[in-house]
């Protein structure tokens, strides 16, 4: 504990000599500077806010301190005969009055702001689900889905964690510098929030309701965040990457985002025209497992309780086809099962389904043709 003793004046000088180590302290931990013109005016309000609290706490405390010190009994021991002050009253009524006028003025005008989606350049529907992001440009009609990338390797402690351990993502939202974005946001099953802090955005994203921000990015680079709300048993697994790039290089990779989807339609006719075996469906079956359902299912397929149930010997992953293909595709109402028509293609249905019904014991023989799942749809 610090001591005080010596008088006011060595009192003081101690505090100080303890104090300033601290501020420094603080300011390693405090809110990193943020790359927008509205993450820079957050910061600064919420900087103004704190340095007003502590001024005020350390005037209240100092004169509460001050007045124990300096009117205690064994220096005063006859009371004081006055009752009030109508002066002092008013000014600590109106001291306070003037500080909260002046923080609102600047966290009013910042808010109004905040609010303020008129005239974009560019518009990006964000559509959380469990667990992943859907990136849709509505200006273009390109969308896709993001989800996490970190190996599974790290998050068993397998292997050792890299730098963006539960940061990183297989397809990042790409934006461009300098344009107005907004950001529509939404949920296909329970409450999420899109969070990019460097942007000073932080939006829930509900089912039934879109919510809206924007941003104006000056600076190129990779920003990274995270779902801010909890959304369930994967919510440390929902990642939130943004590539920010000149405008430029934007406009080249929306082009090349429209050739590589005129290719995939290529290469999904391609599919579909072929007869698999089941070799050659099982490694793509494993991976799109791995990557989409082992989170709720797990590895080896045993579940997690009647809410994730086991595909290990269950009915559906042994009984119809038709059954597990509608599943799959569909999802199941009043469930976590989501419906992966939207989110996979004609071969990487065909081939989770033909991986579910031939591994963990599941031997059913059974083999699952993109063309089928094409005629499904």
């Amino acid at each position: 504990m610090t001591s005080f003793a010596g008088g006011p004046k060595r009192g003081l000088m101690t505090l100080l000599l303890w104090g300033v180590p601290q501020l420094s302290l603080a300011a390693k931990f405090n809110m990193r500077p943020g790359v927008t013109e509205m993450s820079v005016r957050v910061q600064y309000i919420h900087h103004i806010g704190l340095w007003v609290c502590v001024i005020v706490g350390i005037i209240v405390f100092g004169a509460m301190f001050y007045s124990m010190f300096a009117h205690r009994r064994s220096r005063n021991p006859t009371p004081a005969t006055f009752s009030d002050s109508i002066v002092v009253e008013f000014l600590w009524t109106l001291i306070p009055v003037l500080i909260l006028v002046g923080m609102a003025i600047p966290a009013t005008t910042a808010l109004r702001d905040i609010e303020d989606n008129e005239n974009s350049d560019l518009t990006v529907l964000i559509t959380a689900s469990q667990w992943k992001w859907h990136y849709k440009y509505l200006d273009s009609g390109i969308s896709y889905y993001s989800n996490i990338a970190t190996p599974d390797e790290q998050i068993e402690n397998l292997q050792p964690k890299d730098e963006y351990y539960l940061l990183d993502v297989d397809k990042p939202l790409v934006l461009p510098t300098n344009k107005k974005i907004r950001f529509l946001v939404t949920a296909d099953d329970v409450i999420h929030s899109w969070w990019l802090p460097d942007f000073a955005v932080k939006q829930d994203a509900i089912p039934g309701f879109i919510n809206e921000a924007w941003a104006r990015i000056p600076v190129a680079g990779v920003y990274r965040g995270q779902c801010a709300e909890l959304c369930g048993v994967g919510h440390a697994y929902m990642p939130i990457v943004a590539d920010v790039r000149p405008e430029a290089e934007f406009d080249a990779w929306i082009e090349g985002q429209r050739l590589a989807a005129e290719l995939a339609g290529e290469a999904a006719v391609a599919a579909r025209a072929k007869t698999w075996t089941m070799v050659e469906l099982l490694p793509t079956g494993e991976e799109v497992f791995v990557k989409h359902c082992a989170t709720c299912h797990q590895r080896d397929g045993r579940g997690q309780g009647a809410k994730y149930p086991a595909l290990v010997g269950s009915e559906i992953a042994t009984g119809a086809i038709t059954d597990h293909l509608n599943r799959v595709m569909n999802g199941k109402t009043d469930t976590e099962m989501q419906a992966w028509a939207p989110q996979l293609s004609d071969l990487e249905i065909a081939a989770v389904i033909t991986y579910e019904r031939n591994s963990w014991g599941n031997d059913t023989g059974d083999i699952v043709q993109p063309i089928t799942v094409y005629e499904a749809r």
